[in-house]
């Protein structure tokens, strides 16, 4: 599908990574995983949820994508700005590129159903989406620290070693996704 422009869609932050190559290569991930997914329609991709596990409220899977990059850019910057030193170095490169792509493995693992809504497809079925984008983003031959922060920025990376970077991805992940789930179970506080 040629009609996804990712430069475009994944502004400011893309825009953001000062490495040419980097840049070229998330944009680059981006295409393989929609080249190799169930989406036929631009359309289809831009209204894709961010999750299945609970009610996303209308939020896209390019909507959380751009949140969890700023809110970890947040984090980093509110650090940076209010340590009297840092006591460990940021690579904000290695974060941005991480952020937006943490879950590029879910353009793989939830696919349109046919019927207007979506389900997880077979590859989903298979693989959860940091090990789906882990792959595609190793072939694309990007850094072992980005890789992390997409491997290892949900449960699969409980315990294991992280760069700074992916714990940021982290915080920030779960710092969008937890409110719906509250909000489903009706223990958020409004």
């Amino acid at each position: 599908m040629k009609d996804v422009e990712f430069e475009s869609l994944l502004q400011p932050w893309i825009g953001r990574i000062r490495d040419e190559e980097l840049r070229e290569k998330v944009v680059g991930v981006f295409e393989a995983a929609l080249e190799r997914s169930g989406y036929r329609k631009a359309g289809q991709f831009r209204k894709m949820p961010f999750t299945l596990l609970t009610d996303c409220r209308g939020v896209t899977f390019l909507e959380h994508t751009l949140a969890v990059t700023a809110g970890a850019v947040g984090l980093a910057q509110a650090q940076s700005s209010h340590y009297a030193k840092m006591p460990y170095r940021i690579d904000m490169d290695r974060l941005i590129a991480a952020g937006l792509l943490h879950d590029v493995g879910k353009i793989l693992e939830i696919e349109p159903d046919g019927k207007g809504g979506y389900r997880k497809s077979r590859s989903g079925m298979c693989l959860r989406h940091p090990l789906s984008g882990l792959a595609l983003a190793a072939e694309a031959g990007l850094p072992e620290e980005v890789l992390n922060g997409i491997g290892c920025h949900a449960r699969e990376g409980e315990g294991v070693p992280k760069p700074v970077e992916t714990v940021l991805i982290h915080q920030a992940d779960y710092a969008t996704f937890d409110p719906l789930v509250m909000m489903q179970k009706g223990s958020l506080i409004s």
